[in-house]
């Protein structure tokens, strides 16, 4: 842990294992509720003075922590395979992905605009400002250890904001990497704060009065948990949760293209993401054409430890995650569905010693299977056939998730009608990885509120706050 500039020796350890081998990667301390009492006084008392520099101030903070990330990225990219299983490539695009957040909140710190707002009366003047919320607690997920503690932690320290930040115990060795580099680049002690550990920290940062907000990703079910905790003390809270997201193919779509862009979405990170394609749907004059290319390209992937360069997909994280998909896909095959590729757990050779599930591509797919309701988070894509767009909009709306969609079509006016009715915060189109530093993002419905990103994403740490004075004629 990293707490008020110091870093914290305890007794009580956790080791973090490579889910590709089953090996130890390194073991680390952890700490509960005392200590982010500690940590949470410490960020409150650094909040008067972080908050009171300029922005162009905290921007100078938020470059040399990208210069440093910069100069550090391969060991990184290393860590964040061997803690949670990407491929090398993928955590090498993650890093990048993150020094570009804190270059893009450098520059936006010094952009934080108030309005001049004109009065009713003569001998009044009106003017609203934004001030940084105060102590944020921040919690992430494993599946992106760095760019998610990236794209909270930049904008929160952009505006002036202290945190006390929770990552995943499943992935948390490139958080500590990232304190390393905060340390190295002298941000202000009690400024940053790393706490690994149980719910006992989440709990404490819930109930704690002097954390202000607090920004959270992970599963809407926790989501709604933290919702109604942090709502004792009426905490701001932004959530970006779950995701069911569908990807339509329109008869009059590139195919080839639409292919590529399903095996891009759905199986990046092994399907791990929250934005991965989880229900397929392809208009029934295609659905043979797309199908066996899918499945043709899909059995050509190579499945292996991430750290080898060739791997096009890793392991799961654990073997939860396996059960899950195993769940999945058994209830598909018993209603109906067709396995066209993949549709098994990998145990042989190397596979043995991790946590491994062929890619998967199921056809005859219908809407009673688990599957298309439940969130997967791993490598299956179960593909649906279509006949008209109204239909396949009603069934993409049909969930209480709305992050991410994306649909297929050389057709322009079909691209305005089904983008403006696809219930969801992003929409890609003819586009499998709709996402960059500069978009807001975020969802709707029970994926969650807020937006992290671009200039949005400075919002949710901002208190706006209305200046009236009084003057003599």
């Amino acid at each position: 842990m990293y707490i008020n500039g110091e870093w914290i020796i305890t007794n009580e350890t956790m080791n973090i294992t490579n889910p590709a081998t089953g090996e130890v990667v390194d073991t680390v301390h952890v700490v509960g509720k005392e200590a982010t009492k500690e940590a949470i006084n410490y960020s409150e008392k650094a909040f008067k003075s972080w908050s009171s520099l300029t922005g162009e101030q905290r921007g100078e903070y938020l470059q040399k922590v990208a210069e440093k990330l910069e100069e550090k990225k391969e060991i990184i990219a290393q860590t964040i395979t061997k803690e949670m299983g990407k491929t090398i490539n993928s955590a090498r695009y993650e890093v990048n992905s993150s020094i570009s957040f804190f270059k893009w909140y450098a520059e936006e710190a010094k952009r934080v605009y108030g309005d001049i707002v004109p009065p009713s009366t003569s001998n009044k003047r009106i003017s609203v400002i934004k001030q940084a919320v105060g102590v944020v607690g921040a919690i992430t997920p494993w599946n992106f250890p760095l760019s998610m503690a990236a794209r909270k932690l930049g904008p929160a320290l952009a505006v002036g904001c202290t945190v006390v930040y929770r990552p995943s115990r499943e992935a948390p060795l490139a958080s500590v990497e990232l304190f390393k580099v905060f340390e190295e680049v002298g941000i202000p002690k009690g400024v940053v704060n790393l706490l690994i550990g149980s719910t006992e920290i989440v709990d404490e940062i819930l109930q704690n009065e002097k954390v202000k907000k607090i920004s959270f990703t992970g599963s809407t079910e926790v989501g709604k948990m933290l919702i109604r905790q942090s709502a004792d003390n009426v905490k701001r809270v932004s959530m970006e949760l779950g995701g069911h997201a569908p990807f339509i193919v329109f008869e009059d779509a590139d195919i080839d293209l639409a292919v590529d862009g399903a095996i891009k979405s759905k199986f990046a990170s092994t399907g791990q993401q929250c934005v991965c394609a989880n229900r397929i749907y392809v208009h029934e004059s295609i659905y043979e054409e797309f199908s066996t290319k899918m499945a043709e390209k899909v059995s050509a992937m190579v499945v292996g430890d991430g750290m080898n360069a060739h791997s096009d997909m890793g392991p799961l994280i654990n073997e939860g995650a396996v059960v899950k998909v195993e769940r999945q896909v058994t209830d598909a095959i018993k209603k109906g569905a067709t396995v066209l590729v993949g549709g098994k757990r990998l145990t042989e050779q190397s596979y043995g010693d991790g946590f491994y599930y062929s890619p998967t591509v199921l056809g005859d797919v219908k809407e009673d299977m688990v599957i298309t309701h439940e969130e997967t988070f791993g490598p299956v894509a179960p593909i649906i056939k279509f006949s008209t767009e109204e239909e396949v909009i009603e069934k993409a709306n049909n969930t209480p998730y709305g992050l991410a969609s994306y649909f297929y079509t050389n057709d322009l006016s079909r691209s305005y009608r089904v983008s403006e009715s696809l219930e969801y915060g992003m929409v890609g189109i003819n586009d499998p990885a709709p996402f960059a530093t500069q978009i807001p993002f975020g969802g709707v419905k029970e994926s969650g509120q807020g937006r992290e990103g671009g200039r949005y994403g400075l919002e949710d740490y901002l208190e706006m706050k209305m200046i009236s004075t009084a003057i003599s004629n």
